[in-house]
Formats: C-alpha cells, sequence, structure tokens
C-alpha cells in the first residue's frame, strides 16, 4: 500500500481464511472514488463443510480504501451483481455433536482424531463424503434436516429445485457447476445432492449476504453481527469476545437484508484505517428474513465503487435502497403529494411542510427485539433525535423490516433532509431518489 490515492480499480480474486483480522495485509489501496472488482465464493453452506475454514463464511480480502480514517464512512455503491453458479444447493441444517468447540462455524474439529480445523478430502458425493484426511472420519459439522439442489435458467431468472438423479450429476462436479473461484478452497455443498424439494420455481434477484468494513478485532465473518456475534460471548474458543468488545469491535457486515443488491448504497463505518472494504456470502435469492437459515448461495462477479465520507462517525451500517424496495409508506413524496400536503398545511394554520427523504439504518441483536431497539438507538443518535421520535416516524413513514433472523433489521424512514446533510447522508439520498 505505497500508493498514497490508490489505485483506481482493485480486482480481487482471493479470500480470507474466515476470520476478519484487521491486524492482516489488506488490499490495495483503492483510491476514494475508485471500484473494488471481486470475484466471490459461496457463502453458507461450502464453508460450513469445511472445517479448515473458521468463520462460517469465505470472504474476499480486505481492500484499503485511501484517505479513510477511523470515524470516517465509506459509502459502497453496487453497481452490478453478476451470478456465475450453474447450480446451487441449501437447505435447514442441524449440527453434529462432537465435529466442533462450542460453535460449528468457527471452532470446527474432528470427531474422531480431534484435531482442530481440519483439512478435508471429499470421498465420492451424499451427506458424509467429507472426510478428515489426518483419520479419514466424517468431519462435517452440519448435516441438511431438509435440502434441495437448484439450478438457473441461463438468463438467471429462474431457478427450479432438482430430482436425485440430477442433484447427483451435480455433486459429482461440484466446483464447475458452482464456478467456485480457483482460490477457494471450500467443498461444493452440491456434493451433498440433497433433494427433498423437487420442481419447486423461485425468482432470481441476486444480492450480497456480506458487505461492509473490517472490524476492530479479529472476529469469525459470520460472526460480524450482533446475533450471531453473540456466539463469541464466553465462547470456549480463541476468538471469545464479552458484550463490550463486539459491540465496540463488530461493523455489522453480515447482513443478509435482500435490498442489499445491485442500485444500492451501503454506508459503513470506519473502525480501522483504511476501512478494509470485503464482500461475500452471495445469495441468488432470498426472502426476508432467511428464515431457513440459509438460501442458495452462489460464486459471482461484483463491481464496487467506494466513496470516503469524513468524519461521519456511524455505529453501524445505513442503507439506501432501491427506491422499488423501500416500504410505501418510506417512498419519497411526489411534486403532487407535496402540493396536496402544503395546501393542508395552509388550511390548518402554518405554511410548511418537512422536506423529508428516506433511509435505512440497520441494527442487530441476538434477537429481533434487541436488533430493533439497535436499530432505533442508532438512527436516534445519528439523527439528534429521541428514540420516541424515531419510533413515531417509522410506523408513520417508514418500517421495520427483517434482514435476517434471529436477528438483523432496518429501521426505515423519511428523515428531515437538514438532519441528513448534518450527517453527510443528503448528496446520495439525492442522487439515489434523484431529489
Amino acid at each position: 500500500m505505497n500508493d498514497s490515492k490508490g489505485s483506481p480499480t482493485v480486482f480481487v480474486n482471493t479470500f480470507t481464511n474466515g476470520v476478519l483480522d484487521p491486524n492482516q495485509p489488506m488490499l490495495g489501496p483503492v483510491r476514494d472514488g475508485g471500484h473494488i472488482v471481486a470475484n466471490t465464493t459461496p457463502g453458507c453452506w461450502g464453508p460450513m463443510i469445511t472445517p479448515a475454514i473458521r468463520g462460517g463464511h469465505e470472504v474476499t480480502r480486505p481492500v484499503f480504501v485511501a484517505g479513510a480514517e477511523v470515524g470516517d464512512a465509506i459509502a459502497i455503491r453496487i453497481q452490478s451483481i453478476r451470478v456465475t453458479s450453474i447450480a446451487t444447493a441449501s437447505g435447514n441444517d442441524r449440527t453434529v455433536e462432537g465435529s466442533f468447540l462450542g460453535d460449528p462455524f468457527c471452532a470446527a474439529k474432528c470427531p474422531v482424531c480431534g484435531t482442530m480445523y481440519p483439512e478435508t478430502r471429499i470421498e465420492g458425493i451424499g451427506p458424509h463424503s467429507i472426510r478428515c484426511t489426518n483419520c479419514g472420519a466424517d468431519a462435517s459439522p452440519f448435516q441438511f434436516t431438509n435440502g434441495y439442489t437448484i439450478a438457473f435458467d441461463e438468463n438467471y431468472e429462474l431457478g427450479v429445485t432438482l430430482p436425485r438423479d440430477a442433484a447427483e450429476r451435480i455433486a459429482a462436479d461440484g466446483r464447475q457447476f458452482m464456478a467456485t473461484p480457483e482460490h477457494s478452497i471450500q467443498n461444493p455443498i452440491v456434493t451433498f445432492a440433497p433433494h427433498d424439494i423437487v420442481g419447486a420455481v423461485a425468482r432470481v434477484r441476486p444480492f450480497l449476504g456480506q458487505l461492509g468494513t473490517t472490524p476492530s478485532r479479529p472476529m469469525p465473518d459470520s460472526h460480524n453481527a450482533g446475533d450471531f456475534g453473540s456466539f463469541l460471548l464466553g465462547a470456549p474458543h480463541q476468538y471469545a469476545l464479552t458484550q463490550e468488545e463486539l459491540d465496540e469491535a463488530r461493523t455489522d457486515g453480515h447482513m443478509d437484508i435482500a435490498r442489499v443488491r445491485e442500485g444500492a448504497i451501503l454506508v459503513c463505518p470506519v473502525k480501522v484505517p483504511g476501512g478494509g472494504v470485503y464482500l461475500g456470502d452471495m445469495h441468488a435469492l432470498q426472502g426476508d428474513g432467511e428464515i431457513a437459515g440459509h438460501t442458495c448461495d452462489v460464486s459471482g462477479v461484483v463491481t464496487l465503487q467506494v466513496h470516503v465520507i469524513k468524519g461521519a462517525n456511524l455505529e453501524g451500517p445505513i442503507l439506501i435502497p432501491n427506491e422499488e424496495d423501500l416500504p410505501y409508506l418510506a417512498r419519497p413524496l411526489t411534486e403532487s403529494e407535496k402540493a396536496l400536503a402544503k395546501a393542508q398545511a395552509t388550511k390548518w394554520g402554518f405554511d410548511a411542510i418537512e422536506e423529508t427523504a428516506p433511509v435505512s439504518v440497520v441494527g442487530s441483536g441476538a434477537t429481533l427485539n434487541a436488533a430493533t431497539d439497535n436499530a432505533l438507538e442508532r438512527a436516534a443518535r445519528l439523527f439528534g433525535m429521541s428514540v420516541p421520535e424515531v419510533k413515531n416516524r417509522a410506523t408513520i413513514t417508514g418500517s421495520i423490516e427483517i434482514g435476517r433472523h434471529p436477528g438483523v433489521v432496518t429501521a426505515t424512514f423519511l428523515v428531515p433532509v437538514d438532519r441528513l446533510a448534518k450527517v453527510g447522508l443528503l448528496p446520495l439520498v439525492q442522487e439515489q431518489y434523484r431529489l
């Protein structure tokens, strides 16, 4: 990172071992206003059945953004997301007792020889095909309770879940069908060949389950949020944190919010020099809540543009979604609606209405209630309001939406533009909604 101004474009095709560590070298730097182009790996299930990966996911190595200092924010414009996997597999999970130390996502061990984070090899196909290279034992910490293999049409408009024979054909050449990047070490989840649901049709709309900045302490990537992060509290493994340490360090990069998709802008806190922008866990599709715990993890190519916002002092991410993804009540007022509102104000003896624009404040916590409280409190502190005022505004001009069950939400509402200007968000919101 010798060029203080940074490169115009940084290409990324290497990955972490599942841990976001601010002490490790970053890629880049990319210049303020520059681009990051990344070939991402599939998210949850592949890393979950690869015990050598220590974080539950396999995200890109973080990129240093020139000029980003602690206390700033980085606005990330998602310019494109392109799925490259031909097929994938997913489903609801169960853990395999004896195959982990306290947490199956970030402390896997061989149930027979006891090796922590064992290297594995694939023998055959099916749910017992992941084998410890040391002793040959079945080493996956996870199995399906109900799973499916899904294949996409060539234009990535739809996916169809497949019967056993087709799932097994895909399982025999998993990395090819999943377009797994060459530097990824994960075992392809299609190897398990799940086929409990056959002939279901799902619309494709890809987004990033992981996008954000590097936390200020080493942290498993899937635990960089208040819900999964709560698993680290008093944990028996090396990544244990206290509640205070978790709250200070996390940047909530693991959101699983389906609106973090092409066209959206995500504004992220900077908690380490350079920010350390990383991404991964691309999903081909997902309904709000990711209620099965997992969805259709895919490989893909992503283009981001980054801009530094000085002195923003964000506690967590701010999402500026595509207008069509806004709740009905949070959509910007049209000129005719403004005229009607001004006429109503005049009728009641005053001559001004608020000028407002929408944002979504991300909150996370061990439960949905805790995540909602976190989002409301973050919004109140950011915009200089009381929590009751934020509650009122979110009720009459917005919504609380679930990103991931059990504990990631957004508080979306119309915010007075002077408050947005004060924290440096107004230009982004004006650009996004053509205000």
